[in-house]
């Protein structure tokens, strides 16, 4: 097992739209998870969540799931957000600290060399164009569910699929616990390669149980998408080029605008 920490990327601008992000998740934990009650946790879940068979039947259930899973202690009916709405809400939402301390890790290490790539409009554009396709894949492969999806890891994993292209030899340094526990730098195309590899087994494992409760497709049309997108961008623009900073080699792309 292992977790990247860091990288060895450089940028140029200041990452304001992940800074951003990165805060208003924090910030939405705060009011709906950690200062909230078990009760009100579950509500919120069910109002900011994404419910796949909401989308695909356009019914509101969601005051029908409070109803039953919380007696007496709330009505039937509509929560108060728009269907439409909650593939967007959805992407903000953590069910716990580990669940958004690690998302917002990997959304730090990577996404402010893809901020940088897009600038900081097209980035946030991007970043939430990918939350959705990530939300679509989900949608696709558990169109019944009547379970809320929460967290930012399928817009993140846009971040990836876009880092994987950009930056494949940039170094990740990541921590590894097996017997022991130490540090390494790997090339970024290992680092996420395996992640990716992953979340397909996990995805293809788990089907017809509940997948320990991740959202395994949604991770995989959120760096389906990056990847895809960057490849088409990279290659209209003629490829990388490549500089040197520090005696190490990286691929490097600017959008021209």
């Amino acid at each position: 097992m292992f977790l990247p920490i860091k990288d060895d990327n450089p940028t140029i601008r200041t990452p304001y739209v992940t800074i951003g992000i990165i805060v208003l998740n924090g910030l939405v934990y705060l009011l709906t998870d950690l200062f909230a009650t078990g009760t009100q946790s579950h509500l919120y879940s069910l109002k900011l969540g994404l419910i796949p068979y909401e989308l695909t039947h356009f019914e509101e259930i969601s005051g029908l799931i409070a109803e039953r899973s919380i007696r007496g202690y709330f009505d039937s009916g509509n929560l108060g957000i728009p269907i439409l709405l909650t593939p967007f809400t959805s992407m903000f939402m953590h069910g716990g600290f580990m669940h958004i301390a690690g998302n917002m890790l990997f959304l730090w290490i990577y996404g402010n060399n893809i901020e940088d790539y897009f600038g900081h409009v097209r980035f946030l554009t991007f970043y939430l164009i990918g939350g959705l396709a990530a939300a679509g894949l989900h949608i696709l492969f558990d169109s019944n569910s009547p379970i809320p999806m929460i967290g930012a890891s399928g817009a993140i994993s846009a971040v990836l699929g876009a880092y994987f292209v950009l930056y494949p030899r940039a170094r990740v340094m990541i921590v590894y616990w097996f017997f022991f526990i130490g540090t390494t730098w790997l090339p970024a195309k290992w680092v996420l390669g395996f992640y990716i590899v992953a979340q397909v087994f996990y995805s293809v494992t788990s089907i017809g149980s509940s997948g320990g409760g991740v959202a395994y497709w949604a991770h995989i049309g959120g760096f389906i998408f990056g990847w895809a997108l960057l490849k088409l961008l990279t290659i209209k623009r003629g490829g990388p080029q490549n500089f040197t900073d520090g005696g190490d080699r990286h691929q490097v792309y600017r959008m021209k605008y």
